[in-house]
């Protein structure tokens, strides 16, 4: 039990955000161009795509290790993308990115967890039986 609240817990992250960008793709593309993506506008649907489907496989717990290392990896991208913190002056600012980035490497150390542990008996995964 105590893995399916981790996976849903950790998948809520994703979800959320997935939803927000679905509901303002453009909003979305112009902050990744803004932070140097290329093709923002179809930059947006691969990170919707990440986020809502890597969320949903969490949550299912089907395909849970893939689902957690490609996670990781958006993350780890987003990470260094998005929260440039030793780019920045502006003490409180500095802090802030900081704080984001280190909540992603937090957020990563899950996913490796979740990749090496499984997603235990609450799951599509755990159902199935190998002979």
């Amino acid at each position: 039990m105590n893995l399916l609240v981790g996976r849903i817990l950790l998948a809520l992250v994703f979800l959320i955000a997935g939803i927000r960008k679905l509901m303002a793709p453009a909003a979305s593309a112009g902050y990744l161009a803004k932070l140097g993506f290329p093709a923002p506008e179809v930059m947006v649907w691969v990170a919707i795509a990440f986020e809502l489907g890597g969320a949903i496989l969490l949550i299912v717990g089907w395909k849970t290790r893939w689902a957690a290392l490609a996670l990781a990896l958006f993350t780890l991208i987003a990470s260094f993308a998005a929260h440039r913190f030793w780019e920045i002056s502006d003490a409180g600012q500095y802090a802030n990115q900081m704080n984001h980035f280190l909540k992603n490497v937090a957020i990563i150390g899950g996913m490796l967890i979740l990749a090496a542990t499984g997603p235990g008996p609450n799951s599509v995964d755990g159902r199935r039986r190998t002979p």
